[in-house]
């Protein structure tokens, strides 16, 4: 009757981290002398790191090499690692634990897909690091989403179907990933506008389990 596993993006949905972005992509696009504010931040929601600096630099007034894009792309995220030593349990997002614990108890599965390369850290910091039963996160993939990649190999790693699992993003990009992996998709957030969503919810505290488990995949 009820989808088997659960696949939650992570920056966004579990925890947010929007803040620290932002303050490290700022400090390193004002080093270079490059235009950027919240409203840019937010085009860089749900992309891989080297496709967010590709946006950063559309404001450049000059032209970058490779080499250097791949320097800047890892200050910045320096910046941010350093940022996400700030992070505590406390910054875990409203119903998060709630949703986690009731899946738990119905023998659901969970999984975290994330393109960020520092999810480890960043469930290290929240404490949730043994939670889930399986993690795919941007060390594992070479195609960053909308590609459906990091979503396939977490519900590979559940030993499931693609088909068996619901995935939970609040990035457009992320939704369609979730469905080009050929998976329920239930948009929170900011993708809870998004009309590809099969689900949509404001926040994990208002979710209704039950349509979030149903295999019924018609858009609301």
């Amino acid at each position: 009757m009820y989808l088997k596993a659960v696949i939650f993006d992570l920056d966004g949905v579990i925890v947010s981290t929007d803040e620290y972005h932002y303050q490290a992509w700022k400090r390193m696009a004002d080093e270079e002398g490059i235009y950027f504010d919240q409203k840019i931040n937010e085009d860089l929601r749900g992309v891989s790191r080297m496709e967010s600096l590709r946006i950063v630099l559309k404001r450049a007034q000059k032209e970058y090499g490779d080499e250097e894009k791949v320097i800047m792309a890892d200050r910045k995220n320096r910046y941010y690692v350093q940022l996400l030593e700030n992070l505590t349990p406390k910054d875990i997002l409203p119903g998060v634990m709630d949703l986690l614990n009731k899946l738990k108890a119905m023998n659901i599965k969970t999984a975290i897909a994330s393109s960020s390369k520092n999810s480890p850290r960043i469930l290290e910091r929240i404490g949730l690091s043994d939670v889930f039963d399986a993690v795919a996160d941007g060390n594992d993939i070479r195609f960053s989403k909308p590609d459906p990649e990091v979503f396939l190999i977490a519900a590979k790693r559940l030993d499931l179907e693609p088909g068996d699992c619901v995935g939970v993003e609040d990035a457009e990009a992320g939704i369609d990933s979730i469905i080009a992996a050929d998976m329920k998709a239930v948009g929170v957030g900011y993708a809870s506008a998004y009309p590809k969503a099969h689900y949509k919810v404001k926040d994990l505290t208002s979710i209704d389990i039950e349509r979030l488990l149903m295999k019924e995949r018609n858009v609301d």
